[in-house]
């Protein structure tokens, strides 16, 4: 699954359902204000139904697999997995996260829900949602499947700043360790940082994503080792280690705001950039 090789869709687009024919919020699944029937907070003053958690699992197990086997990025498997941890350790996926890794490496920078810890004015806007939510999303995670999760996704729903990232990176590209403490197995990580089906055009990793199979500027620049990993997200974000060249760089850029800049991606900024960087500092 987290080699995206498993055939899931790649989405499902839940909060449609959940429209008018207007395209705005039925009345029958959300509420203005927080009840225990309503208690999926999406946005600011917008409730969703307490149940619906239940239809987007419902769904995801009744989606057809796709016909052929092949490398198609799906965001379905983080909802699995996260539910899948919070099923085994009984204890809700944000505070599993902060408590196993966001706690032990002294990260106070990144978190979900924002803004249960920070004022509007240190975070980001994610959006300005016409399509959803109808609202200026401050503190509110850009992914609808996210928001529909309270906003907390296996896949989406992160705020943080650079330097909390780059520690995260820093410790996957140390085998694991970070100020001391070995959080993972170097082992686990290195097992993570291959790729099992590269020999059937899969570039993918275990979670990580990594170099592309040939070409440039399509997961990276093209300038990087074989060794390294990262991802890229939606709303314009990139993070990326390499263990051989020891570089790590994190690009939060903000693609989704004020609305999609679709001219962000198809231009391939965040790995020029990458590029930049690596001709500044190994050439």
């Amino acid at each position: 699954m987290l080699s995206h090789y498993a055939r899931l869709v790649p989405w499902i687009p839940f909060y449609k359902e959940t429209l008018n024919d207007k395209g705005f919020p039925k009345k029958s699944k959300y509420r203005s204000e927080f009840s225990p029937k309503f208690s999926i907070k999406v946005a600011k003053d917008l409730f969703l139904n307490t149940d619906f958690e239940k239809e987007i699992y419902d769904q995801i197990r009744t989606s057809e697999l796709v016909d052929s086997l092949s490398y198609l990025y799906s965001d379905l498997p983080y909802y699995i997995l996260k539910k899948y941890f919070e099923s085994s350790f009984n204890k809700s996926y944000d505070k599993l996260v902060a408590e196993k890794v966001f706690n032990p490496l002294g990260l106070k920078e990144i978190t979900y829900s924002p803004l249960n810890k920070f004022d509007t004015i240190k975070i980001v806007p994610s959006e300005i949602d016409d399509y959803f939510r109808n609202q200026k999303l401050d503190g509110y995670v850009h992914d609808m499947g996210a928001a529909m999760q309270n906003g907390i996704g296996a896949h989406a729903g992160l705020f943080g700043n650079s330097e909390a990232v780059a520690s995260i990176m820093q410790m996957y590209l140390q085998g694991g360790a970070y100020n001391g403490i070995q959080l993972l197995d170097s082992k686990t990580i290195a097992s993570f940082n291959s790729c099992s089906y590269c020999s059937v055009g899969n570039r993918r990793g275990v979670g990580f994503d990594k170099p592309q199979l040939e070409g440039v500027h399509i997961s990276t620049c093209g300038c990087v080792s074989e060794k390294s990993f990262g991802h890229s997200g939606y709303t314009g974000t990139y993070a990326w280690a390499d263990p051989e060249k020891q570089i790590v760089i994190v690009i939060l850029a903000n693609r989704t705001y004020p609305d999609d800049d679709f001219a962000f991606s198809k231009n391939n900024i965040r790995t020029r950039l990458q590029e930049l960087f690596y001709n500044a500092i190994i050439n």
